[in-house]
């Protein structure tokens, strides 16, 4: 397989009459349909004949001198918890088979369709999303594209997004982050996902898991490619970055929880990181947060997502319960236990440890941290054991869920050797820090990869 390509190396080709949407398109099909790759479980639905008009259409558009967005012409797909006007939105789940089709295309979903993007289908997930692990007892678990043969996770929620991209079935993927959704399968699969600040972009349209921390961003093949898929989507002018100097940046590394009980491989590879991010020029420094150490007493009852997960499943477990994957099924169901008192006292809380968080980011330019504290585990070893999948899904949530917790924006770049287990760099701020943090990332991911 060629390695993967940006936004910007496809529309180059485009432009000089190399390449067509048609073949670009017939290309991700042909991956997507192959039997021997991960299509049939990255993706829950796709329509070639769809696909390949709208393929069509985009290269008599750019004939006519017509091309309207970077994204022109290029592949996408989207995750199975955004409504498309005519399909079932079933979020990964069996359980809403039979509820009506979508009358109105998600906004962000039209946002791409408008720009040019070519709608391939709808990919895998974590079922209603409520894990960071990406496995799915309905639609099949696809791999990550490290150690295929042993086949590891992908990282949740959004595990088909995450494949589509690595496996160039996508060339960008529209997911969803409620505690890292978007960055975990970023890591996992060894490409570039972007958790915005969760305001700046609409939610009509789509199945929700937690109003207060839910999040839509890109994931696709770089930190350019995520601004500007991020730019269409927030329907924002589309500037190109302008990477922070590294002599300019400082940047913090919290002292607490984000490193804890991480696997020596993942300590030594990001340690590398900061080594090389120093010998350019930035300046890193230890930042103490002990309020890291208060989220899980925050949320002992069960938090937002409990409460406001229970709140939007009422009625489909009353009519479906025995359809639900029992390991999401038993989480959502904390939620009814969860008093008034109780979901009012998180909201208070976090407001608080917002203020108290956003001060200490006030003295450095971004977090780092190692976006999962290990490396993928295989998916057997998952499913085989409840002792197993519950403390690993706390464990590579942890860090991520985090940033969701502060409302903030984070990017998770990879930052491992070629060839190596993927690891990812999340490179996070406070909300509404979004273009400082992409132009940050920009600059980090410049010293990595040379």
């Amino acid at each position: 397989m060629p390695p993967l390509a940006s936004i910007q190396e496809l529309q180059t080709q485009l432009v000089q009459g190399k390449t067509t949407s048609v073949a670009l398109t017939r290309a991700t099909l042909d991956r997507i349909e192959d039997a021997t790759g991960e299509g049939s479980k990255a993706f829950t639905k796709y329509d070639a004949d769809q696909a390949l008009r709208a393929a069509q259409a985009s290269d008599l558009l750019r004939s006519a001198g017509q091309a309207r967005s970077p994204l022109e012409g290029l592949p996408i797909s989207v995750k199975d918890l955004f409504d498309v006007q005519g399909d079932v939105t079933t979020a990964g789940s069996v359980a809403l088979d039979d509820q009506p089709a979508a009358t109105k295309t998600a906004t962000l979903v039209s946002r791409l369709i408008n720009a040019g993007g070519i709608l391939l289908g709808r990919t895998n997930m974590t079922e209603f999303a409520f894990s960071g692990l990406g496995i799915n007892p309905h639609y099949g678990s696809p791999s990550s594209p490290w150690d295929r043969e042993n086949r590891r996770i992908s990282g949740g929620s959004s595990s088909g997004a995450g494949v589509a991209v690595a496996d160039q079935m996508s060339v960008v993927s529209l997911g969803t982050d409620t505690g890292g959704s978007i960055r975990i399968p970023a890591a996992f699969c060894g490409i570039t996902g972007f958790k915005p600040t969760a305001r700046r972009l609409p939610s009509d349209g789509m199945v929700s898991l937690s109003r207060s921390l839910d999040s839509s961003g890109p994931l696709s093949v770089s930190v350019d490619c995520c601004a500007v898929t991020d730019a269409i989507l927030a329907n924002e002018p589309i500037v190109p970055l302008q990477p922070t100097l590294p002599s300019q940046l400082t940047l913090g590394i919290p002292n607490q929880v984000v490193l804890e009980d991480a696997d020596e491989y993942v300590l030594a590879t990001f340690e590398a990181a900061l080594t090389r991010i120093r010998q350019a020029g930035a300046k890193i420094v230890n930042l103490d947060i002990p309020e890291f150490e208060q989220v899980g007493y925050i949320n002992r009852h069960g938090g937002l997502t409990a409460a406001e997960a229970w709140a939007w499943h009422r009625p489909h477990i009353e009519r479906a319960k025995d359809r639900y994957d029992p390991r999401v099924i038993s989480r959502i169901l904390r939620g009814r236990d969860m008093t008034a008192a109780d979901y009012i006292d998180v909201l208070q809380a976090r407001q608080a440890w917002i203020q108290a968080v956003e001060e200490k980011l006030q003295w450095v330019d971004a977090l780092l941290m190692p976006t999962c504290p290990i490396i993928a585990p295989t998916i057997a070893a998952l499913e085989a054991s409840d002792d197993v999948y519950y403390p690993t899904n706390v464990a590579i949530l942890r860090n991520s869920s985090l940033i969701n917790f502060l409302d903030g924006c984070a990017l998770s770049i990879p930052c491992h050797q070629a060839g190596d287990a993927p690891v990812g760099l999340t490179i996070a701020g406070a909300a509404m820090d979004d273009r400082h943090i992409l132009n940050t990332g920009k600059a980090i991911e410049q010293i990595l990869k040379h």
